[in-house]
């Protein structure tokens, strides 16, 4: 008797995700957590309407949604001001960059991205063979021109970039990303990961045509807009490479109650004004909360705080752990220099409570 017969790329992958999730953490615990702030999801929630649209799509959720999110892609193109065929709707950016990856990049194919980025991106890229080139942070910033260098040399199909950044926090000016456009390689796609852009100050996103074949934008209802689990994301760009899409995408993989949030998510400003407003608060007390105790808050635009424990990784490591140890949920970036650091989300006052009180202790075990 003979199992499956795996291709070579899928023999030689190791069987890991990119993320342990906090649920495994709490059964290894045997207790949850007392503040979940380490996820960057809004602990705030969606809006209300959200709530009640998905509420209500639920008793039709034995239907299958319209495959092509027609109402959705309509209001987000309205919001945008783009027409229907710049958007593509998935489940989540998660969902998009493998459709994107699965698209653009063969095996063998060079694929350039910042050393200590946003691992799901390169766990696709792995998963379909390309080679990732890595560049290093600056100044706890990725460097759109390294990047964009790199992909020059190694001939890329692909850059990934985020503005802002995970796991720093940091971010470029819009004005910025405009101008390193004329520099892209010929045949390479920036891909422009927006996901905190809603918390980002005034000039952040670029104002690039949505017909410019060189870039493709996702955005998420993940963050802001509350619906992490709901998994909706979305792509703006041209129309050639947004209708290729249907080549490889789930053409069922967005549920009728996830578009329903979504929708009425997105027609509720007040709610998601509020949310950001929330945020930037959170992330004042937790730059506070870390000032106090010696340590160094990098600035963020984004809905989390990356807190620079002075030390090197195997100390910020040892503060993580004992913050979870005390039912403290936070994540910390994986690669040096940025490992020198823990990453902290945005928390509602009880949440931050109970950091507050939990880091000193924290920092004193790993101290002593």
């Amino acid at each position: 008797m003979t199992g499956p017969r795996y291709p070579k790329l899928i023999a030689q992958l190791p069987s890991t995700v990119p993320f342990v999730g906090p649920e495994l953490q709490e059964r290894h615990r045997g207790a949850p957590f007392r503040a979940r702030l380490g996820a960057n999801e809004s602990v705030f929630g969606p809006s209300p309407d959200a709530i009640a649209a998905m509420q209500d799509a639920v008793a039709q959720c034995w239907q299958y949604a319209d495959p092509s999110n027609h109402d959705l892609i309509q209001a987000l193109s309205s919001r945008h001001g783009t027409r229907l065929d710049n958007i593509i709707v998935g489940e989540g950016i998660d969902g998009l960059l493998g459709y994107l990856v699965r698209l653009l990049v063969a095996p063998g194919d060079p694929v350039v991205t910042s050393d200590g980025a946003y691992p799901t991106f390169n766990y696709h890229v792995a998963g379909y063979g390309g080679v990732l080139h890595k560049v290093p942070y600056r100044d706890d910033a990725e460097d759109l021109g390294a990047l964009i260098e790199q992909a020059r040399e190694v001939d890329a199909k692909l850059i990934y970039f985020a503005n802002p950044d995970n796991p720093m926090g940091s971010w470029h000016s819009g004005a910025a990303i405009e101008a390193a456009l004329d520099t892209l390689p010929d045949g390479t796609v920036l891909l422009l990961d927006e996901a905190y852009i809603e918390f980002a100050p005034a000039g952040t996103a670029p104002r690039i045509d949505p017909d410019d074949p060189r870039v493709i934008r996702f955005r998420t209802f993940s963050k802001a807009y509350g619906m992490a689990g709901a998994r909706v994301g979305y792509g703006i760009g041209a129309p050639e490479l947004i209708k290729s899409f249907d080549k490889v995408r789930n053409h069922f993989g967005m549920s009728r109650i996830s578009q329903a949030g979504a929708l009425a998510a997105l027609m509720d400003d007040a709610w998601l004004e509020s949310v950001v407003a929330q945020v930037v608060d959170a992330r004042a007390r937790i730059a506070n909360i870390a000032t106090a105790q010696g340590l160094h808050p990098l600035p963020s635009a984004t809905n989390f705080v990356t807190i620079d424990c002075g030390r090197d990784g195997a100390f910020a490591r040892a503060v993580l752990a004992h913050l979870v140890e005390d039912g403290v949920f936070v994540r910390m970036p994986f690669v040096a220099p940025g490992d020198r650091a823990i990453r902290v989300s945005a928390g509602r006052g009880a949440d931050l409570d109970i950091f507050k009180a939990a880091l000193p202790r924290a920092l004193d075990k790993a101290r002593g």
